[in-house]
């Protein structure tokens, strides 16, 4: 029987998200929106990055908006969460949770994201997002729902 992995590396989902790597084109209108690119995917990880301009996603305070910061992390765990799913599966976020260490006013971000538990019907996933010294910035976590072909 073939490993999950081997599975994962012949999905349309996987081959499409390579094209967008090799080609340097956002995965979906969001991360066009944002400036997200997708950086690497593999079996229950993503990573995404971002480059943080003030003229475009600054909060009142005059720092990177924490919403924007969470769309970077929840894209590249949603990504991780969909290398998992099994033909015909989707799959919806039950609970998000962040914290915000620093704030950012410029330069590259990076969210990694990476599956720590997968069971049938739920996905645990956590993200690291670091600023382009390496200091840790954010870490968020989510709570995938899997929902199959047959409840939809």
């Amino acid at each position: 029987m073939p490993s999950a992995t081997l599975r994962f590396m012949t999905t349309p989902f996987h081959e499409a998200m390579l094209a967008c790597i090799a080609a340097g084109t956002p995965p979906f209108p969001l991360a066009r929106t944002l400036g997200m690119r997708l950086l690497a995917i593999g079996e229950g990880t993503a990573t995404f990055a971002m480059r943080a301009v003030l003229s475009e996603h600054a909060n009142p305070m005059g720092t990177f908006h924490g919403g924007v910061l969470l769309s970077l992390a929840d894209s590249a765990m949603g990504f991780a969460m969909g290398t998992t799913l099994g033909e015909g599966e989707t799959f919806g976020s039950m609970e998000i949770k962040s914290n915000l260490f620093k704030p950012v006013y410029k330069g590259e971000l990076t969210a990694i994201a990476t599956m720590v538990k997968r069971t049938k019907r739920v996905g645990y996933l956590e993200c690291e997002v670091r600023d382009e010294g390496g200091s840790l910035v954010a870490k968020v976590s989510s709570t995938c729902m899997v929902i199959p072909a047959s409840e939809r």
